[in-house]
């Protein structure tokens, strides 16, 4: 690891002005779970870290009833796992903040930083598209918003400007009939990437679906909603049968990569099969 300057600024257009002044030689690190492994691995050899760690504007979590959910970009995944807002309005949102990584980073590691690293393989971006949550960026210009699907851009890309942080991320109140489910597949018990990645957000009347939002992540380049499959499910009785079919659909729409840890063939199948589970399962339905 080569030698750095540390920058701690005191707002968030200050830190905006320095990365603009620094240009490519410098790093934001929040957390710093993923930077200083990428720095220790001379991936990445910025010459200047400038922590927004400080920055108090980019903590809390807190709920409102018609505006939605607001989350630190520096909220630690440990941190929304045991929200009791996000446990009680988006119990799935807590439950895939509760299994991210490990303990260490969950106890270290912010959301913001999360999305900001783009990692395909992660857990954060599938659940949090599937609420249709958006990304807000502060810079010494103002702020903007993105849904999740304009923030992530590719493998590993993101839209941010390079002057640019995520202050905080937000996600729309849940309807009073709202219900989802975040399944993910490991390929073994001491992994903690998952090889597939499923969220389903739904309103939903017992055993009817009325609306469906189903995300697909960690076999694909980015995560990726899957349209055909939530109108497919939009409106129907779920049954075993139903899951099965949408689940064909959203092994058939994705583009799933080919790598060292499974070829495209194997994620397609796999994704199918966790897509299925992820249908019966938030509707109470046991599969094989």
């Amino acid at each position: 690891m080569r030698d750095f300057d540390f920058l701690e600024p005191a707002s968030v257009a200050e830190a905006s002005r320095m990365l603009a002044d620094l240009g490519d030689d410098c790093r934001v690190m929040a957390g710093g779970t993923a930077l200083m492994l990428a720095m220790r691995q001379r991936m990445l050899m910025p010459s200047h870290i400038v922590s927004v760690a400080r920055l108090e504007s980019l903590r809390g979590i807190s709920f409102d009833p018609h505006t939605g959910l607001r989350v630190g970009a520096l909220a630690r995944h440990a941190d929304v796992a045991v929200s009791p807002v996000v446990r009680q309005h988006y119990p799935m949102l807590a439950e895939m903040a509760a299994r991210v990584a490990n303990p260490q980073v969950r106890n270290q590691g912010t959301l913001g930083g999360n999305l900001c690293y783009a990692d395909p393989s992660t857990d954060p971006p599938t659940c949090l598209m599937s609420l249709n949550a958006q990304v807000v960026l502060g810079s010494a210009r103002g702020e903007r918003v993105l849904s999740i699907e304009e923030f992530l851009v590719d493998y590993y890309v993101t839209a941010i400007a390079p002057d640019e942080i995520v202050v905080e991320i937000r996600v729309p109140a849940p309807p009073a009939d709202f219900a989802g489910l975040y399944t993910r597949f490991l390929r073994t018990a001491a992994e903690h990437r998952p090889l597939v990645s499923v969220s389903l957000a739904t309103r939903r009347s017992g055993g009817q679906c009325r609306e469906a939002v189903l995300a697909v992540g960690a076999s694909t380049p980015i995560p990726c909603r899957v349209p055909r499959a939530e109108a497919f499910l939009a409106g129907k009785t779920i049954t075993l049968d139903v899951a099965a079919e949408a689940a064909e659909i959203v092994a058939a729409d994705i583009e799933p990569v080919s790598d060292g840890r499974g070829s495209a063939e194997f994620r397609r199948d796999m994704v199918r099969v966790v897509a299925k589970r992820t249908i019966a399962g938030l509707y109470g339905l046991a599969t094989n």
